[in-house]
């Protein structure tokens, strides 16, 4: 793959050959498919941030964190989203050099916080669950110290393409900015194995690490007791089903992405089509629709005030079982030994 280039006339991106990497049916394709993925994510964000503020129940520090990806999520819509909408049913990257640096550092801060806050999400429930350091609870600054530091983290590692280290350039067919996968600059290289690492695995290597103490503490609970007519089993399988969303979308929308760009870092001459390139970027972006479904859907404090808000004041019937995770830590509470 060659670096992209930019052109003073359209700010366009010519492949290799010197011909666009798509016809124009391709690129409006492309637009409708954001689009698609676009739309919801901004709706569904914005109602776990509107109806969080407009409801006191749901200000608990467990839900701060789902608060935050909501706002990582929003953002990365409103930046990345968006704007691949727009360039690509232009068929170029329409903001210049300047646009793309800032695209790609506002995407990238706001998809590595919202990567380091369902890091924060799993090291909470698992502190609230398994107990590790005895009867510690969750209070408010404890979740606002994981917000502050998932924001900070983001934007450390974010900020030194703007200064040298690394950079940020087109991606994919060319519509889109993200940190520069393709440079052999030893720099570049550097940066991005460092950014790969702390980003990405590490984060990802959290939530594995504390789902799977979550999984076998409420395991091992599940057989010292039954619980009012089996409510511990009844709450696993809730749990389990929460846990399993939320590692496949986070597998599905970034590993791919995570494994081109380690591909190229290896292997710079792999022969890789832009539109081959780009996938991986869309399924990136898509996680920003999965995950405020997620969280409105099996989660009944949130379902409970989200659903009538996006049905204009409607309330449908609703499952009373118990799916939200503050019930089943309450329930694991009971039966967790001190």
């Amino acid at each position: 793959m060659q670096p992209s280039v930019f052109y003073s006339n359209a700010s366009s991106y010519l492949g290799p050959s010197g011909e666009p990497p798509l016809s124009r049916t391709g690129f409006i394709i492309l637009s409708i498919i954001m689009a698609l993925f676009t739309g919801p994510a901004i709706i569904l964000n914005a109602t776990v941030i509107i109806v969080s503020l407009m409801h006191k129940q749901l200000r608990q520090p467990l839900n701060y964190a789902l608060v935050n990806m909501a706002v990582a999520d929003l953002g990365t819509a409103m930046t990345g989203g968006v704007l691949s909408v727009v360039n690509n049913a232009q068929g170029y990257f329409s903001l210049g050099r300047t646009g793309c640096v800032m695209e790609g550092f506002a995407v990238s801060l706001f998809g590595i916080t919202s990567l380091c806050t369902v890091a924060l999400i799993a090291v909470e429930r698992m502190f609230v669950i398994c107990k590790p350091l005895g009867q510690m609870t969750f209070q408010k600054h404890h979740a606002l110290g994981g917000i502050t530091l998932s924001w900070l983290w983001s934007l450390t590692w974010n900020l030194p393409p703007l200064f040298g280290w690394g950079r940020y350039e087109l991606e994919g067919v060319g519509t889109s900015c993200a940190p520069d996968w393709h440079s052999r600059d030893p720099h570049n290289i550097s940066y991005i194995l460092a950014y790969f690492a702390v980003c990405f695995a590490a984060p990802f290597a959290i939530i594995v690490a504390s789902y799977t103490k979550l999984m076998w503490t409420l395991h091992q609970v599940s057989r010292m007791a039954c619980l009012e007519g089996g409510a511990v089993a009844k709450g696993e399988m809730k749990v389990a089903s929460m846990v399993v969303l939320m590692v496949l979308t986070f597998m599905i929308s970034w590993m791919p992405y995570a494994s081109l760009a380690m591909l190229v870092v290896y292997d710079p001459n792999v022969e890789i089509h832009p539109l081959v390139g780009t996938v991986p970027v869309y399924l990136a972006k898509s996680s920003t629709v999965y995950n405020p479904i997620i969280y409105i859907y099996l989660n009944k404090q949130f379902r409970k005030y989200a659903v009538p808000f996006l049905l204009c004041g409607r309330e449908p019937l609703l499952d009373d079982e118990e799916s939200d995770m503050v019930t089943t830590t309450e329930a694991s509470n009971k039966v967790m030994p001190s």
